[in-house]
């Protein structure tokens, strides 16, 4: 995979957030809101994976955005 260029985030109604570089602080920011929990889901291992956040009663799922650049 290339050079991570940024992350996305998008939630459980398909409403998307692109250009976030600090997922967490850009998503509170965006919403007006202080405060986020942090979602997880079971990973191949059984043990939770820190997937996202819920801010404002959205469950933002975040995504590096990576270069294609030398993949």
């Amino acid at each position: 995979m290339g050079d991570v260029i940024g992350y996305m985030a998008r939630d459980q109604y398909g409403n998307t957030e692109h250009g976030l570089q600090h997922p967490r602080k850009d998503l509170l920011e965006r919403a007006g809101v202080r405060h986020a929990e942090k979602m997880f889901v079971d990973g191949k291992d059984g043990q939770p994976k820190h997937i996202g956040y819920v801010i404002s009663g959205h469950w933002w799922t975040v995504y590096k955005v990576a270069s294609w650049v030398g993949v």
